[in-house]
């Protein structure tokens, strides 16, 4: 038996194990439909009260389904399918369900919420953007609450609303997105009042940056969130693995250096590659040449720019250099309203509010002659694989998970599952198309789409990049193609735009993220089964990639926006030897065999070699990119054991707990041995009470300030023991064993620092 056979075997052996749940789930059916709708909530109670008996969540599983089934299809006309169900279990039991376009993941979700909502202790659902969080909050918000179940929002800039069914919005309300869901139903609340809901909805980040920010706090009402239970991950491949090589920042402002990011730019703009430095594209490297170096020191103006005096130059030179060759205006970043404002590279989203570390961002704005921003000082930063390895159960979803199982289970112990569909697929892959000019490739693009806009057929056309996307739109306009484009510079109206792609003679040129989440429905959003039927019989949405992307599973993601619950679809990539993944992994050798055989830069061939050779590089990038992120991880791991022994210690502090301050003045002895007698001193000059509240201030704010050196610290060190690497000792145990010293420093720091000022506490109630 073939391996392939064995891993298929695995999914379908463990989908059949769940038959009798589902028919379990069924058998509840007839009893449910005999329920008034005030029973709902009522049934949600005794659920409650047999979880708090001792029964699991696994005995209630059927019941609650079945509610929820039920209460779905009477409050939004939507019955769970059985291939949901499955979805919902495998969820519930800390997987991850690989379910296609249009399967209705969303509403798959609302299962394994409500089940774990009726324990009373939290449930996170995570989503990759603002919109859907409140779209999914509202949306299935109606059918929690028809349950009794209480569902909430956060979203940036820390605002949180609450589903509230007797709320209405003022008459004013922006109705951009009502075609889709209509947000009244959403009362604005605190953020602790959010996160005290049964089911609370926001991205990642947000849910991330709470972490931290409850981490900072110096008064136990100032947090906001009450553990991590259990969470469920929509598209869990683009926040799991996608994001997960930046990790979460909260910065301060440091000291201005605005000359010499203007100098180290000037300078970088007069080397030249290949001459004075080189690059690596495949790890976004570059290095000074010796040539380059000598150049750099003869345009400071210093004899050797390793020494003292020029040291504070090198790393600014090198950023520069990186941000001149290898960040891209309209790919890696774009300037609006003079700023420069970071696009991810997965979606194509715009990111405001995040900048790149390490002078990276200040050395962009240089380049682009905008105001430069104070550099930052890091106050707390964790990575995601960190934060949610917390939770006690995660689960997840997406349509793109098998090409990453390995790194699912490695990193984070999640299995994958892939959900049978309800109903055939009759989605058509034609195979790549491949050109020798990125030219050639465009022009060939456009008489294709004109050609599918005449008969009718719609056109999703995916790029990889904002400058793509606005090539690829002048091409369109030259041929008279009528069409909209969708990238970071007008994602605003993103749902709306994508959810009307599949009207008749549509056509959409769209960045990566391409509406993740958001149904395309043939014929348009509102339309008739008859308008719909006329696209299905043109052959469905048709979805044209303009380049292979470095990860397989934004190709599959692009994919799957056509042939949804069975619909009519067909999918094709166009590539040329010009493309960067090309480029960069052996294009020219291929460029030059297709021009020795005379064949036209507009003149497709399908060729198995290159085909396999495009695969290959994708499976390499995808390599590197496990490695950086493990690396990644493998650090913050380091890092991880410090900051939850900071945080744990930070957090009885915060509960004013006076086990833990009197064990702490016991420890302070070990420095100084004068320490009980100046504690015994204070108590009696200033009261017990009011000693052991200054003493919880001063920790903290000690705390807080060398926790801060510390993460500086650590982070230069783990910059300087990649060099050790060339004396043949491991960078990893080298900044284990260096962060191990430089945390018990930090610790004895702590303790010196806390007894001094113990000693001026006198003084501050006089001053007080």
């Amino acid at each position: 038996m073939s391996l392939l056979n064995l891993f298929k075997n695995k999914h379908e052996k463990t989908v059949i194990s769940y038959k009798p749940i589902i028919a379990s789930v069924a058998s509840f059916e007839p009893e449910m439909q005999a329920l008034s709708d005030a029973d709902f909530p009522i049934e949600t109670n005794k659920l409650k009260e047999q979880i708090k008996s001792g029964k699991t969540l696994d005995e209630v599983l059927p019941r609650a389904y079945a509610l929820v089934r039920e209460a779905a299809r009477r409050v939004i006309g939507q019955r769970h399918y059985d291939e949901q169900l499955i979805g919902g279990i495998a969820i519930h039991r800390g997987m991850i369900a690989e379910m296609r376009t249009g399967e209705g993941k969303t509403l798959v979700a609302t299962l394994p919420a409500y089940l774990h909502a009726i324990t009373g202790l939290g449930v996170h659902i995570v989503t990759v953007n603002d919109y859907l969080a409140r779209r999914d909050a509202t949306w299935m918000g109606q059918i929690f609450s028809f349950l009794g179940v209480s569902t909430s929002v956060i979203n940036g800039q820390q605002t949180s609303y609450i589903y509230d069914a007797s709320h209405s919005a003022p008459e004013d309300k922006n109705d951009n997105e009502s075609f889709m869901v209509v947000y009244e139903k959403l009362r604005p609340c605190t953020r602790t009042e959010a996160y005290l809901a049964d089911i609370t909805y926001g991205t990642n980040s947000e849910f991330g940056f709470d972490y931290l920010r409850d981490n900072l706090v110096y008064l136990p009402e100032q947090r906001t969130q009450r553990g991590h239970i259990y969470a469920i991950v929509d598209e869990i491949d683009s926040i799991l693995i996608d994001e997960a090589r930046t990790p979460l920042i909260i910065s301060s402002e440091a000291e201005k250096s605005d000359e010499l990011y203007k100098t180290s730019a000037t300078i970088a703009k007069k080397l030249q590659k290949e001459v004075d430095y080189t690059i690596d594209e495949k790890v976004k490297a570059i290095q000074l040449t010796n040539e380059g170096i000598n150049h750099v020191e003869e345009l400071l103006g210093v004899t050797d720019i390793y020494t003292e005096k020029g040291i504070k130059y090198v790393h600014h030179i090198e950023t520069a250099v990186r941000a001149h060759a290898l960040y891209i205006k309209d790919k890696d970043y774009v300037v609006k309203n003079g700023e420069v404002i970071i696009v991810d590279p997965f979606t194509g989203r715009m990111q405001p509010g995040r900048r790149w570390s390490e002078g990276l961002h200040q050395a962009v704005e240089a380049k682009e002659s905008v105001k430069i921003e104070n550099e930052t000082r890091s106050v707390a930063s964790i990575t995601y694989q960190n934060y949610f390895r917390f939770y006690k159960t995660l689960g997840g979803m997406t349509g793109t998970a098998e090409t990453s199982a390995e790194e699912f289970y490695k990193v984070y112990k999640l299995d994958v599952l892939q959900i049978p569909t309800h109903l055939p697929v009759k989605r058509i892959d034609h195979v790549d198309q491949i050109f020798q000019t990125e030219q050639g490739k465009f022009k060939a693009i456009a008489d294709k789409v004109k050609e599918l806009q005449t008969k009718g057929q719609p056109v999703l056309i995916g790029t990889v990049s904002i400058e793509k996307s606005e090539m690829l739109s002048a091409y369109l306009h030259q041929s008279g193609v009528a069409h909209t484009v969708l990238n970071a510079k007008n994602h605003e109206k993103e749902g709306e735009i994508i959810a009307q792609s599949g009207r008749k003679g549509s056509v959409v040129v769209a960045t990566n993220m391409a509406g993740r989440g958001v149904d395309i429905s043939l014929g348009g959003k509102p339309s008739t089964a008859e308008q719909g039927e006329e696209i299905r019989n043109l052959g469905g949405l048709f979805v044209l990639g303009t380049e292979r992307h470095e990860a397989r599973r934004i190709d599959n993601q692009l994919r799957g926006r056509s042939g949804r619950q069975g619909d009519m679809g067909e999918t094709v990539f166009y590539v040329s030897l010009e493309d960067d993944l090309m480029r960069i992994f052996g294009g020219e050798k291929m460029k030059s065999m297709m021009g020795r055989f005379g064949i036209p830069e507009e003149t497709p061939i399908e060729n198995k070699i290159i085909s396999r050779t495009l695969e290959n590089a994708q499976a390499k990038i995808e390599g590197f990119h496990f490695d950086a992120r493990k690396s990644t991880l493998e650090y913050d791991d380091v890092l991880n054991t410090q900051r939850t022994a900071i945080y744990n210690r930070r957090n009885s502090i915060v509960e004013g707990d006076r086990a833990v301050l009197t064990s702490y003045i016991e420890s302070l002895s070990e420095i100084d041995e004068r320490a009980p007698e100046i504690v015994e001193g204070k108590v009696k000059e200033v009261g017990e009470d009011a000693f052991f509240d200054v003493l919880r201030r001063i920790l903290l704010t000690v705390t807080d300030n060398l926790w801060v050196e510390h993460l500086e610290t650590m982070d230069y060190m783990r910059s300087s023991v990649n060099l050790r690497a060339y004396g043949q000792r491991d960078p990893l145990i080298e900044y284990k064993k260096e962060g191990l010293h430089l945390f018990k420093t930090m610790e004895a720091s702590l303790k010196a620092e806390t007894l001094n000022l113990i000693e001026t506490i006198r003084t501050q109630q006089n001053q007080g």
